[in-house]
């Protein structure tokens, strides 16, 4: 294997990162969110999109590196009160950060590389005085799950429902700590 780095994203990478995420949502999450929204995608402007993310003062976007090739992005920053409060609307005692998005290219997977996305962005979150993260994943995504259990990650009980344009998405939210160690 070539040498497997993160770095911070910046705005030349956003057709990169919408490629990744154009081919990965198709192979991926298809089944999940039907052809329609996946479709959708080609027609985004998801170079524009990731721009402004990638510049976006609060959150943070890195990319998972092999070589010459990028192989994944994940985004993370602080949880926007909406994401981190309770079912019934009530705000945790303490501010957890987000993993809005965590992507590696199929043909890249099992190699790692969403471990060093994990842990760097935990690693940048915990910088930032946070130390508990969340995220919302798929309740029928088990490669995620498995992905996020392992790293210590559960259920904390909240779900929500997505309109997919088709039908409807169940997530569940996800918790844990952001005292993340990379095992080689």
């Amino acid at each position: 294997m070539s040498a497997a780095e993160v770095r911070p994203a910046n705005p030349s990478d956003a057709a990169e990162i919408a490629r990744i995420q154009r081919l990965t949502w198709r192979a991926a999450y298809a089944d999940l969110l039907g052809a329609e929204a996946i479709d959708e995608l080609d027609k985004a402007d998801l170079e524009g999109t990731w721009a402004e993310t990638i510049e976006y003062p609060d959150s943070r976007v890195y990319l998972a590196t092999e070589g010459s090739f990028t192989v994944g992005y994940c985004v993370a920053g602080p949880a926007p009160q909406d994401e981190a409060a309770a079912a019934d609307g009530s705000q945790p005692e303490d501010a957890p950060g987000l993993i809005a998005s965590l992507v590696v290219e199929p043909r890249w997977g099992r190699r790692g590389h969403a471990g060093r996305l994990l842990a760097t962005a935990a690693a940048d979150l915990r910088a930032n005085g946070l130390s508990r993260g969340i995220t919302w994943v798929a309740q029928s995504d088990h490669a995620t799950l498995g992905f996020y259990r392992r790293a210590g990650w559960s259920p904390d009980g909240t779900v929500r429902t997505l309109d997919t344009g088709r039908g409807t998405l169940r997530e569940v939210r996800l918790t844990g700590t952001l005292e993340l160690e990379l095992t080689h």
